[in-house]
């Protein structure tokens, strides 16, 4: 499965009619094709990365979350335990799946017998075939057949089950606060799942700290950390606090990555600068760019205020500009901006090519203050 656009209403500070879409829409370069683009069908491609940048209270949080919904409504076919407002969001996703085209409506609404969890109302779902002759319309909405005498599901349950045939998660979400203690469960439960050799975790380990040999579970409460020639045993909470907040979730983060590449699904992560080096930042770019490595064509979607990473990029329609207002402003850079494309992007962003930079009489304002 993947995904091609979202229609949102409702969500957060988006607006009643935000949109985005993730296939390629500039001219298509040999090179971008090995570097920047995935091929999931003959003539259709998607990018292996796609950036949100902008400053603070610009709406980069708010796309990430209802990426996240969509993935779960997608996935896991149902939406329950989020940390942001679901009630009265209506969504029309457009998505591939197995030689066809997928558009997907519903409203969801909170489930009155838990408040966690959401119902799917007015949940309609249409296909038709895809054709490399129609990979530029893909989008269209003429050509949809409506999907009939679908069985009866729980109503919160979404009828992509259908199509997927199984509940299975498409994507996962970080934002910026981490997971404390319990990090490291599920960091073990992902080496588990996906079947991470020992040898990986222990590489892993030593970008974050290199005093650090090895990291394995004792009990279900505790771990066994090698540093140097010392094995010392930690409860999950005295891990926690031995080790630096940054190796905590970048250990997890770095695994999921890991496991992303190995298996194909997609990664969100909000300000990906609280969790990685920039070091490591470029390098998780350049992983996902790199399709002896990425070969399951998974795609990395992530937010950040460095709009030096954006110079990793070749493209420009794989990166979104962030502007705060009410509702927020999410414009992609290759449609709703003139720019000459062999420019540095961060040399644009410093001079304010875009409206994201802080305001410089705001600035002199807070430094008036601190004469006073």
């Amino acid at each position: 499965m993947k995904l091609l656009s979202i229609r949102a209403k409702h969500f957060k500070n988006l607006g009643e009619d935000f949109r985005l879409s993730f296939i390629a829409k500039a001219k298509k370069t040999s090179e971008d094709k090995e570097y920047e683009l995935h091929e999931i069908a003959e003539g259709l491609y998607a990018f292996n990365t796609v950036a949100f940048v902008g400053k603070n209270a610009s709406g980069k949080t708010s796309v990430l979350q209802l990426l996240d919904l969509v993935f779960s409504v997608l996935g896991d076919c149902q939406v329950q335990a989020k940390l942001y407002p679901f009630d009265g969001v209506g969504l029309d996703v457009i998505f591939y799946h197995e030689g066809f085209v997928y558009r997907y409506l519903t409203d969801l609404r909170v489930d009155a017998r838990n408040a966690t969890r959401a119902v799917f109302a007015n949940q309609a779902l249409y296909r038709k075939p895809y054709f490399k002759t129609n990979a530029k319309s893909v989008l269209d909405l003429e050509g949809f057949v409506q999907v009939q005498s679908l069985t009866p599901l729980p109503d919160d349950i979404s009828i992509v089950f259908f199509v997927l045939k199984k509940a299975v998660p498409e994507a996962v979400y970080f934002d910026c606060d981490g997971h404390g203690y319990r990090t490291y469960k599920l960091l073990f439960d992902a080496v588990e799942r996906y079947s991470i050799s020992p040898a990986v975790l222990t590489k892993v380990l030593r970008l974050f700290d290199p005093r650090l040999r090895s990291l394995q579970v004792n009990d279900e409460r505790s771990y066994r950390l090698s540093i140097g020639e010392q094995t010392m045993v930690f409860t999950d909470y005295e891990l926690w606090n031995y080790l630096s907040s940054g190796t905590t979730k970048g250990l997890l983060l770095y695994i999921t990555v890991v496991a992303s590449l190995s298996v194909g699904f997609d990664v969100m992560i909000d300000e990906i600068e609280n969790h990685f080096h920039k070091t490591l930042v470029e390098n998780v770019i350049s992983l996902y760019k790199d399709k002896s490595i990425n070969r399951h064509n998974a795609t990395l979607y992530f937010s950040t205020h460095y709009c030096e990473l954006l110079d990793l990029f070749n493209r420009q329609d794989n990166i979104w500009i962030c502007q705060p207002g009410e509702p927020v402003l999410v414009k992609n850079m290759y449609e709703h901006f003139d720019n000459r494309p062999e420019l540095l992007k961060s040399k644009l962003f410093y001079r304010n090519a875009f409206g994201t930079a802080v305001d410089y009489d705001d600035l002199m304002a807070v430094k008036t203050e601190l004469y006073k």
